[in-house]
């Protein structure tokens, strides 16, 4: 555009700022389409809330409504420009750094959902306490700071399999196998200790 009032952001009169990156959307002939850029900053949203576990709707329900699913569908197709106040209080969310969202550096580690550790409850319940002890003492304690007592499983991070290792003294590899041996975790679990 050449009119002077009708300047954006990252644009003069004369056009785009040089290196600058238009997010919103980029017309194609008769088609408008998303930019590379949006939709690289969409799928860096989808690969970390689907590393978390969440569908579009656990988003809306875990934020109380403040992310509403069609607002982060459409962000994560690159449909809607998303702001830097926006993108900001969504990395604070999910609870990473920025710089996990913006496209163009390392990707997530790593992109794509990453193997779930979840304890069977049911089954920890039969094992008897000297052998099972410590990690139902942790589980309850998750449970009990999530509020989460649906009582069959408990999705844990490899951060919690980091401390039941020390707990135990073993390495998570070890206590891996061990409880895979007990029937407490799914055999999947493996996948998860490799990406530590």
């Amino acid at each position: 555009m050449t009119h002077a009032f009708s300047w954006r952001q990252g644009h003069t009169p004369l056009g785009p700022l040089p290196g600058h990156v238009d997010d919103e959307k980029v017309s194609l002939g008769a088609a408008t389409m998303p930019s590379e850029y949006a939709k690289a900053l969409g799928a860096r949203l989808r690969a970390i809330r689907t590393q978390q576990g969440l569908s579009l709707h656990g988003v809306e329900e875990k934020s109380r409504g403040r992310w509403k699913a069609v607002v982060v569908g459409s962000y994560e197709r690159g449909d809607r420009a998303v702001t830097v106040q926006k993108l900001s209080e969504l990395a604070e969310f999910y609870g990473v750094p920025v710089s996990e969202l913006l496209p163009g550096g390392a990707a997530p580690s790593p992109l794509g959902p990453t193997p779930k550790l979840v304890i069977d409850l049911e089954r920890l319940q039969q094992l008897p306490k000297d052998k099972a002890g410590p990690l139902a003492r942790y589980a309850a304690t998750i449970q009990s700071q999530r509020g989460d007592y649906n009582g069959k499983v408990l999705s844990i991070r490899q951060e919690d399999l980091r401390s039941l290792a020390v707990i135990y003294d073993k390495s998570p590899t070890e206590l891996t196998e061990e409880l895979i041996g007990w029937g407490v975790l799914d055999p999947e679990a493996r996948r998860a200790v490799e990406a530590f």
